[in-house]
């Protein structure tokens, strides 16, 4: 299906029906002035992080663009699709299998790209890449290396305030990095894509995120990282059930 069949007239974001989106993408000429159009892209098909129908059909254009088949910033391409995928259902995901196949290669090129003084930007391509791989809670968490949470404590069940960043040193919780050898799966992953693109900042948030916490209650020791999955299991489960 090419994005030119898409009745977008039949299709709604977030301010009603879409047909005023090939317009807007069809004003992306790559750019200065390209920022004010992805700012009423994001505003309508992304708002506050929110997905809509119209948003899925905007994949195929993300791609052209994220391929430079169509113009416009690559980066901001690929952000726009890493998060709309990121909300996709196995149907939706397999509607649109061809475009997530291009964004990947894509989003690894963007995320070498990078300089080393932009961690959030690093994090948040980290994402995309994540959410075009199918990697569940992980495609939407990742950016809590980038604010203060609460984490669960297993034992107690007190909830703790964790800085894993940037403030790390402000963290209520006393934190205890993972040896960066003892990482395995998911964080040995995100821990080499940092480390490749000179984020050594990003790796060692990493060694943070799947290290311990010592709770602030009863001073157990837990997994940062198995408490933000847990609890993201459970907020899924809250939303379906």
């Amino acid at each position: 299906m090419t994005h030119h069949a898409v009745d977008w007239s039949q299709l709604r974001h977030a301010y009603g029906p879409a047909d005023g989106i090939p317009a807007l993408f069809a004003r992306l000429a790559g750019g200065q002035e390209d920022e004010e159009v992805w700012h009423d892209l994001w505003s309508a098909l992304c708002h506050q992080g929110t997905v809509y129908e119209a948003s899925y059909a905007a994949l195929p254009v993300l791609a052209d663009i994220a391929t430079g088949r169509a113009p416009g910033e690559r980066k901001q391409a690929v952000l726009m699709a890493g998060l709309i995928v990121a909300e996709a259902d196995t149907a939706q995901r397999g509607l649109y299998a061809s475009q997530i196949t291009e964004l990947t290669p894509a989003a690894r090129a963007c995320l070498i790209e990078v300089p080393a003084d932009e961690p959030e930007t690093f994090v948040y391509l980290a994402q995309s890449l994540l959410a075009f791989d199918n990697v569940p809670v992980w495609s939407q968490q990742l950016e809590l290396l980038l604010e203060e949470f609460e984490a669960e404590c297993p034992e107690c069940g007190a909830l703790t305030g964790i800085q894993l960043g940037e403030y790390a040193n402000e963290c209520e919780a006393e934190l205890h990095p993972a040896s960066p050898d003892e990482l395995t799966g998911i964080g040995a992953r995100i821990y080499t894509m940092a480390g490749d693109a000179g984020q050594d900042q990003v790796a060692e948030w990493v060694t943070r995120l799947f290290g311990l916490a010592t709770c602030s209650e009863c001073e157990t020791r837990f997994v940062i990282s198995e408490s933000v999955t847990g609890q993201t299991c459970l907020a899924s489960t809250w939303r379906t059930g």
